[in-house]
């Protein structure tokens, strides 16, 4: 793997890690939404993660085609690009079913190394 795949997976694994933090102690979607601070930070780091994942080579991409990349970027396009036109409860939805599992395929890509 290159270096720097390397230090995009480790970006993207960041940007995983900074999502969980700010959401932490963050019970259901209502009070995620009501916090401003908390949703545009999560947001941005949706918007990372989508950017890294542009960035990585299309190597690494196929090797680990088990990984929705172009999910994760398409993502990044409708937060960058609509940002008002973006379903909160949905952005919760993935925080609490997508960010972990692309934490644990990402660490699992970096053990490989």
């Amino acid at each position: 793997m290159s270096e720097k795949d390397t230090a995009n997976l480790m970006a993207i694994l960041e940007a995983c890690n900074k999502i969980q933090h700010f959401v932490k102690g963050i019970e259901d979607f209502d009070r995620f939404y009501e916090d401003e601070k908390t949703f545009d930070a999560v947001l941005m780091n949706f918007i990372i993660i989508g950017e890294t994942v542009s960035k990585l080579t299309q190597d690494l991409k196929q090797s680990r085609n088990g990984i929705p990349w172009a999910k994760y970027k398409g993502f990044r396009n409708i937060v960058a690009h609509n940002y008002f036109g973006v379903n909160p409860e949905e952005v919760w939805q993935i925080i609490q079913g997508s960010i972990p599992t692309l934490k644990g395929e990402i660490e699992d890509i970096l053990q490989d190394i």
